[in-house]
């Protein structure tokens, strides 16, 4: 059954949460983390969780185990703003639709800027990414997995706002298709989930771009409430659905266990 994370609920009545829509957290996330690290049993795990809706930790993690990911600067409270050469991005670390993101172009610096110190004094880390124009004519690539095997993927055109102002609604509007993905790009998202330092999983989402040279980059490793896209494939649903009565019939049998206790033999 479908519940709001925030409203009250008895969540210990449940065998197994899956986190699915709660794309309010980025502004709670510490109230949002604190629920889930109360639940009895949560998918994807608390841990992951945690990991997952902060760019600076997973990407940096990603990074150091040698996924190529987009070149990106963390810029923590207190530290001051320097425009890349080329055309850029500047969102928030902790963030989700696409809010309080914007594009910009290098004479654009001081809208930049202020982007930057309106992150800043909400408390969060701004980030800095080159701006891969083509990804927004050709689309980023969203390779689905379920239970850590590939499902599906799409191809994503989510149109960053420029100078006139970063997304304040839910999230940004995009268009999305289903596309096949190279060998390549498969090698790259599995090379990606291995270096999680948590698991199993029992969803994610990897997004690509093609950096400069055409080799597909790491852009976002969703693990907390993706968009699934499962309408663009056939049988995605069913598949999903079977996850989790898997990964439910797993929890209930590891609560019935703990409520016997151990058995021991004469």
């Amino acid at each position: 059954m479908p519940a709001v994370w925030d409203a009250p609920s008895d969540w210990s009545g449940f065998d197994l949460v899956v986190v699915r829509s709660t794309w309010d957290y980025a502004e709670r996330r510490d109230a949002f983390l604190a629920w889930a690290e109360s639940l009895p049993e949560v998918w994807n795990a608390a841990p992951v969780l945690r990991w997952s809706t902060d760019k600076e930790l997973y990407l940096s993690d990603l990074e150091r185990a040698g996924v190529p990911v987009v070149p990106t600067r963390f810029l923590p409270p207190g530290t001051g703003f320097g425009p890349p050469g080329g055309p850029f991005v500047v969102k928030p670390a902790v963030s989700a639709g696409g809010r309080r993101s914007g594009r910009f172009a290098p004479e654009e610096a001081g809208a930049a800027a202020k982007l930057v110190e309106a992150i800043h004094a909400a408390g969060g880390t701004a980030m800095v990414q080159p701006y891969l124009g083509p990804a927004e004519l050709i689309g980023e690539l969203g390779l689905v997995y379920l239970e850590g095997s590939y499902s599906h993927a799409v191809r994503r055109s989510v149109p960053l706002p420029a100078l006139d102002g970063p997304g304040t609604t839910l999230y940004l509007a995009e268009s999305v298709t289903a596309a096949q993905p190279s060998a390549a790009a498969l090698e790259l998202a599995g090379r990606t989930l291995a270096a999680v330092p948590f698991g199993p999983l029992l969803y994610a989402r990897v997004d690509l771009v093609n950096g400069p040279g055409g080799a597909p980059l790491v852009l976002e490793l969703e693990l907390a409430e993706p968009s699934l896209y499962l309408s663009a494939d056939t049988g995605a649903t069913e598949r999903f659905a079977a996850a989790i009565e898997r990964a439910a019939a797993a929890s209930q049998r590891r609560r019935i266990s703990a409520d016997n206790g151990p058995t021991t033999r004469q």
